[in-house]
């Protein structure tokens, strides 16, 4: 994996830093065997230093089918008269020594990889979605040591990479490492909070926590249940209980019936569990589709 993601770094050239008198050779005769992506730009622009990254980076995952060539046009500014570029950032592609394509101004990722594949063809994914693909496949078969050391190797390479923050918390709490779980949780920056992954998985912990602390004897709080229908405490622990076990089904079966016989009590705590539930499954789990549609049916009868 380490090889992967690293051929994603080092696969293709570093971007070159052309000037006027070196363009004809860098981007013009450069062309005519491999495109040339041609970024213009300035120290002082800070559009620029957003685009920058994100560029090298989906010219990096193009395997060398594709060369970035930089400039400055402070430093070079009759290029950029030559082509009359009157803002920046303006990115040119150039094919068989003629400008082809281009834009002006910074692009989200998804735009530039489109860009890049209208040169090149379609990349497929890159080596650190592939990395984090094969990560998630052993993560969903219950693969945590597996899937532990790929997400690990992600950030060793990729500091911050979300995703992998995300799924190693997954796997910590799959492997039943709570403390360690809540250790790397409590380490982060709000940025890396504030994401989508992170904040599923961060719900993922609480739950499980929660659950750790539930009584796990089902048995006994059935038998509450059964003497007495309206157990709502005995209910909730049986649901923390069946998450605990992984049985998330069973779980949210119960917290809905808590809603439906008394979606006030203990100041809502039913719904407030099971939309922390919904969280940690992610929004697009069947069961969370499931859990929804029945929750509506009651909140809306």
């Amino acid at each position: 994996m380490d090889t992967l993601i690293g051929q994603s770094a080092g696969g293709a050239a570093q971007p070159k830093d052309a000037t006027t008198q070196s363009f004809a050779a860098d981007v013009i005769e450069a062309s005519q065997q491999t495109p040339v992506i041609v970024d213009f730009w300035a120290p002082w622009c800070g559009p620029c230093k957003q685009l920058a990254p994100i560029l090298e980076k989906t010219v990096r995952d193009a395997g060398g089918k594709v060369a970035l060539v930089k400039i400055n046009i402070d430093e070079n500014p009759e290029i950029a008269q030559q082509l009359r570029i009157q803002s920046i950032p303006a990115v040119f592609a150039f094919d068989k020594g003629q400008p082809v394509d281009g834009f002006m101004g910074a692009q989200p990722e998804s735009q530039i990889k489109r860009f890049v594949e209208r040169l090149v063809g379609p990349m497929g994914p890159s080596p650190l979605e592939q990395a984090l693909e094969q990560a998630r496949d052993a993560l969903d078969a219950g693969d945590f040591a597996t899937a532990s050391n790929i997400y690990g190797q992600i950030l060793r390479q990729v500091p911050g990479e979300a995703a992998a923050i995300a799924g190693l918390v997954r796997c910590l709490v799959g492997a039943g490492d709570l403390q360690e779980a809540r250790e790397l949780v409590d380490g982060l920056d709000d940025d890396a909070l504030k994401d989508a992954d992170v904040e599923s998985a961060v719900s993922a912990l609480a739950l499980a926590e929660q659950a750790g602390e539930a009584d796990g004897d089902t048995a006994e709080l059935q038998a509450r249940l059964a003497q007495d229908p309206g157990d709502h405490q005995a209910r909730f622990d049986l649901a923390m209980a069946h998450h605990g076990a992984g049985r998330n089904e069973q779980a949210i079966d119960e917290l809905i019936e808590i809603i439906r016989r008394d979606r006030a009590w203990n100041e809502e705590a039913a719904r407030q569990q099971l939309l922390k539930l919904f969280e940690a499954l992610g929004h697009t789990d069947p069961l969370t589709v499931a859990g929804r549609r029945k929750l509506s049916s009651i909140l809306f009868s």
